[in-house]
C-alpha cells in the first residue's frame, strides 16, 4: 500500500489500527490503562510507528505542558565533551520544565532502538551533533523541531544551528606555533566526515598560507589513541624533513601522538611540539601537559537548548558562535635549532 505524501493524521492511525480516534488519543497520550486493552494499545502504537505519525508536539506540548521532553543526539560517548553538552542542555531544560533524553549513535554499531517507538517517548524537539546526523533519518528526528550543533549553517538540516568558534580556535593554535617559529606542521586530522573537522583543515591551511616558507603534511586517523599513534608513526617515518609540530584535531589524537613520539625517541616539546583541541581532563593528565583549545561543552549545551526553546516558541534564536580559548601548557616550545 503506497503511503500518502501528506503528513499522517490520528484518523489514519485509527483506520489502520481498526479503532476510534478517541482510542488513538488515549494510547498516544499514555492514558489508555483501564480504558483499552494492552492488545489494542500495542496495535495503535504499531500503526502510528508504521505510518510515521507524529503529533504536533511543538505547539501542543508547550500549550498543554505535557511531555516537555527533548532528545539530545550525540556520537558514541567516548569523551566527557558530550557529557558536558548534556549537562548544559539539561540545566537549561530543567529551568523551563523540560527533560532531556540522551541518545548516543555509536559509530560502527548503527542507531539503537528507535526511541520514538514508545508513546511514552513523545518529544518536543531534537538537538543533534553533526557527527551524529546520520542517525536522524533512522529515528525520524528530522521530522521534529531540530537544532544542529557543530553544523554548517549554510546546509544545516535544522531550524537553527549552534556552533563553537572552531575556526578561531585553529587560528589561535596556528598563530601560537608560527610565533614560536614553527614552519613545518603535521596535521593529525580526525578521519570523520564532519563539517567541524573540515573547518579545522581549512583554517589551518589558510592561516599557514599567510606566512612564507610554511609546509603542512596531513595524516588521518580515527578518533582513538591507537589509531592516532599508528598514523603519527607512519607520517614521521616517511622520507623528507621532519615536522617540528603536530597539530591534532582533538586531545585524544594528541595522546596517541605522544605515544608515537616517545616510541620514536622524540622529546616533547624539545624535539617536536604538540597541540590538541577540546581541553579534556586528558590534557592535564599527560606529560607534559597539553597546549590545547578550551571548548566550553556545558555552555555549548546551554546554547543548544536555548536555541531549541526559541524555535519551539517561534522566536529567533541568538546568533553568533561561542568563543573558545587557547590554553598554553608545556607541550609547545620553539622548534629545535638545526645542528
Amino acid at each position: 500500500m503506497a503511503r500518502s505524501s501528506t503528513r499522517p493524521t490520528s484518523r489514519d492511525v485509527a483506520q489502520a489500527a481498526g479503532v476510534s480516534q478517541a482510542a488513538v488519543s488515549l494510547v498516544l497520550g499514555d492514558k489508555w490503562r483501564g480504558r483499552v486493552s494492552e492488545t489494542t494499545a500495542q496495535r495503535v502504537r504499531e500503526a502510528a510507528r508504521d505510518l510515521g505519525y507524529r503529533p504536533n508536539l511543538a505547539a501542543r506540548n508547550l500549550r498543554l505542558g505535557r511531555t516537555r521532553t527533548v532528545l539530545l543526539v550525540v556520537p558514541a560517548l567516548t569523551t566527557e565533551f558530550f557529557a558536558g553538552v548534556y549537562t548544559g542542555a539539561a540545566r537549561v531544560a530543567a529551568e523551563h520544565g523540560f527533560g532531556v533524553v540522551l541518545y548516543p549513535s555509536p559509530e560502527g554499531i548503527g542507531p539503537a532502538r528507535d526511541p520514538f517507538a514508545s508513546a511514552q517517548a513523545a518529544l518536543d524537539g531534537v538537538i543533534a551533533s553533526s557527527m551524529a546526523a546520520d542517525a536522524l533519518t533512522a529515528i525520524r528526528g528530522d521530522q521534529l523541531p531540530l537544532v544542529m550543533l557543530d553544523s554548517d549553517p549554510a546546509g544545516s538540516l535544522g531550524a537553527a544551528t549552534v556552533n563553537l568558534d572552531i575556526a578561531d580556535g585553529v587560528r589561535q593554535v596556528t598563530t601560537h606555533l608560527l610565533d614560536l617559529g614553527h614552519r613545518r606542521i603535521l596535521h593529525l586530522a580526525a578521519d570523520v566526515p564532519s563539517w567541524t573537522f573540515e573547518v579545522r583543515a581549512t583554517e589551518l591551511a589558510a592561516r599557514m598560507a599567510t606566512t612564507p616558507g610554511t609546509e603542512i603534511r596531513t595524516a588521518r586517523a580515527p578518533i582513538s589513541i591507537d589509531g592516532a599513534q599508528a598514523a603519527t608513526e607512519a607520517a614521521l617515518t616517511t622520507p623528507g624533513p621532519r615536522p617540528t609540530a603536530v597539530v591534532c584535531d582533538d586531545d585524544k589524537l594528541a595522546a596517541g601522538a605522544y605515544k608515537a613520539l616517545r616510541r620514536l625517541g622524540l622529546r616533547i616539546p624539545d624535539d617536536i611540539s604538540v597541540t590538541g583541541l577540546d581541553d579534556l581532563a586528558l590534557a592535564t593528565a599527560i606529560d607534559p601537559e597539553l597546549t590545547t583549545v578550551r571548548l566550553d561543552a556545558e555552555l555549548f549545551g546551554e546554547h543548544g537548548m536555548r536555541a531549541l526553546l526559541a524555535v519551539l516558541e517561534g522566536r529567533e534564536p541568538d546568533s553568533g558562535d561561542i568563543p573558545v580559548e587557547l590554553v598554553v601548557r608545556g607541550s609547545t616550545a620553539p622548534p629545535p635549532t638545526p645542528a
